[in-house]
């Protein structure tokens, strides 16, 4: 009897993960998802006011909070270039110069699972910001662990919003902890949500 219940004290203590080592990718980790800035009706570019707001993220992230912490950034992703869009990594240009971060643009747009799997495979730093495509944000934040129909209308992020944050909260295990959406009010037309 006290042989079987040690062999079931030691089973349980070697099935325990190791210390911080060990610890789970995510773990204590926070990714905010943007859509890249304004774009024009044709083009792989920005519009004047997308470089706007790709400057202004450089103070508004600088400043940003969570839980009233300051957000100390320390990865930037963007999907890759493609012959139809550079604009995530235009977005982020002027964050990644002001920061001195560079920009990891590996993955394309598609490949949402794969960037997710890199993500969880091993750690990137703790707070973390991902700009992508607005179609296949919705796929990204899946494979993150969080849920599109509770954060985005229809599960899916409109057309014309370029004002949204995702943000995903992770917990000291890398299982997520909270999910939300943040209107951020950068540019004229954000506050009423026409942007």
């Amino acid at each position: 009897m006290i042989r079987t219940l040690l062999y079931r004290i030691l089973l349980t203590v070697a099935a325990l993960p190791a210390l911080a080592k060990d610890s789970p990718a995510l773990a204590d980790t926070t990714i905010l998802i943007i859509r890249h800035a304004e774009k024009p009706p044709t083009g792989d570019g920005l519009t004047p006011e997308g470089e706007k707001r790709a400057e202004a993220y450089v103070h508004y992230f600088k400043n940003f909070t969570v839980d009233s912490k300051p957000f100390s950034l320390d990865y930037i992703i963007a999907s890759a270039d493609s012959k139809n869009s550079h604009r995530p990594r235009q977005t982020m240009e002027p964050l990644s110069k002001a920061t001195g971060l560079a920009i990891d643009n590996q993955f394309g747009s598609k490949q949402f699972k794969e960037l997710a799997e890199a993500l969880l495979a091993r750690p990137h730093g703790k707070q973390m910001l991902i700009c992508w495509h607005h179609g296949e944000i919705p796929q990204l934040v899946r494979a993150l662990k969080g849920d599109p129909e509770q954060l985005l209308p229809n599960g899916k992020w409109p057309e014309r919003t370029f004002n949204w944050i995702i943000q995903l909260r992770y917990d000291v295990n890398g299982q997520l902890l909270d999910a939300k959406r943040i209107q951020e009010n950068l540019m004229p037309g954000d506050a009423d949500g026409s942007r």
